[in-house]
């Protein structure tokens, strides 16, 4: 399709272009003899109009209109720039041109250097050159001396062009190394809570060894004792066994994350020095209730939750965001308040959070509007 891949800001651009030129080129076809020679008399015209025919408009809309493709072709855009602008001398002379033809020079000379590679970019810097050359060599407006002056304003047009491209694809491999991070994190934290899921594991295991053990030498002790004696035994063997069942909840409840202990893990302490470490520097802390340590599953989860919440909303330096922890009775609050940037990232980071406080038996809760978003996550808290 003609116009597949062609932006609102492609057409703004060559529509921009077209507008000025056909303005410029019917006041070409309307301004008469009279006129010219008066402006020549007072210095604000160089030299004689050499036409007033109405085909001046299409031919400079030729150079104008292909901009509209540009993210396709820079190279070919601009060499029809070229072309166009060089048959538009050829066939009127000495008419005004500068007014639109400048702009078309700076507008393809930026969109080269930005968009293309450093071959290309450069090939069009050239053909950017040459096609100011042709829009001022036989101006009747500036006459060709404006040619030492426009030349350096297209060479610096140009090498702003660069320094965007050189920016952009900065910003690009910065984005990529963020990207980078939050999976690293992701992973260690999961390493984290699969090796302390080993350990318990392995505690449990070696819980249920001991305690069967001992119960097995308690029970076979038993054995040829008076009613009253193993009665006593019976006894011990049922206070041990509910022991090791109450033992076993614990533990199991610490391997679905009740309580475990990861240290040294982050904790909710450490919120000060993650928003310290984002790019945006209007980053605010609140904490209420009544701050004390919490479980260690609690603590890590907390803060898990607010660094994948705060990472995802911290794309731009002067996005503010405010991060409010109630510490109740039975449970922590977070509130995280923030400017939407990329959604993909946010609604992976969400998923993260909510997989976080899931793990607790908690809940978070996601709300966006007009371009801002507010999450609500709560952490139950035992004991």
């Amino acid at each position: 399709m003609i116009l597949e891949g062609v932006k609102a800001r492609d057409w703004g651009i060559a529509g921009g272009l077209t507008l000025l030129g056909v303005l410029l080129m019917i006041e070409n076809t309307q301004t008469t003899d009279a006129q010219v020679r008066n402006a020549i008399a007072e210095g604000s015209m160089a030299h004689a109009q050499s036409s007033h025919s109405l085909w001046m408009i299409p031919v400079f809309a030729l150079a104008t209109i292909p901009v509209l493709w540009w993210r396709r072709g820079i190279l070919a855009v601009a060499t029809i720039a070229v072309l166009a602008m060089g048959s538009h001398d050829l066939l009127f002379g000495w008419v005004t041109r500068c007014g639109a033809g400048l702009p078309i020079a700076f507008v393809l000379a930026f969109l080269g250097a930005l968009a293309a590679d450093r071959t290309t970019a450069w090939i069009v810097g050239g053909l950017s050159v040459v096609l100011t050359v042709l829009v001022l060599v036989i101006d009747a407006t500036t006459g060709p001396g404006a040619i030492l002056l426009a030349l350096p304003i297209v060479c610096i047009v140009f090498g702003v062009g660069l320094a965007a491209r050189r920016r952009t694809a900065l910003n690009e491999e910065l984005a990529i190394r963020e990207a980078e991070l939050r999976q690293l994190r992701d992973e260690r934290a999961a390493i984290e809570v699969a090796d302390d899921r080993a350990r318990l594991s392995r505690q449990l295991d070696g819980l249920l060894q001991d305690r069967l053990a001992d119960l097995t030498t308690a029970a076979e002790s038993a054995n040829g004792l008076p009613p009253a004696q193993a009665k006593a035994v019976l006894e011990s063997i049922e206070s041990g066994s509910r022991r090791t069942l109450d033992d076993m909840r614990e533990i199991l409840g610490l391997l679905r994350g009740d309580d475990v202990s990861l240290a040294p893990a982050p904790t909710v302490a450490h919120l000060d020095t993650l928003l310290a470490r984002l790019r945006t520097a209007h980053s605010q802390l609140v904490v209420t209730g009544d701050p004390r340590a919490l479980p260690a599953t609690v603590e890590l989860s907390a803060y898990r939750i607010v660094e994948h919440l705060v990472t995802a909303l911290a794309d731009r330096a002067d996005a503010p965001i405010v991060v409010t922890v109630r510490f109740d009775a039975d449970a922590l609050e977070i509130r995280v308040n923030g400017q939407v940037g990329e959604v993909a990232d946010l609604k992976a980071a969400v998923a993260r959070a909510k997989e976080r406080a899931k793990l607790l038996g908690g809940s978070l809760d996601l709300k966006v509007a007009k371009g801002r978003a507010g999450a609500v996550a709560q952490l139950p808290v035992v004991g």
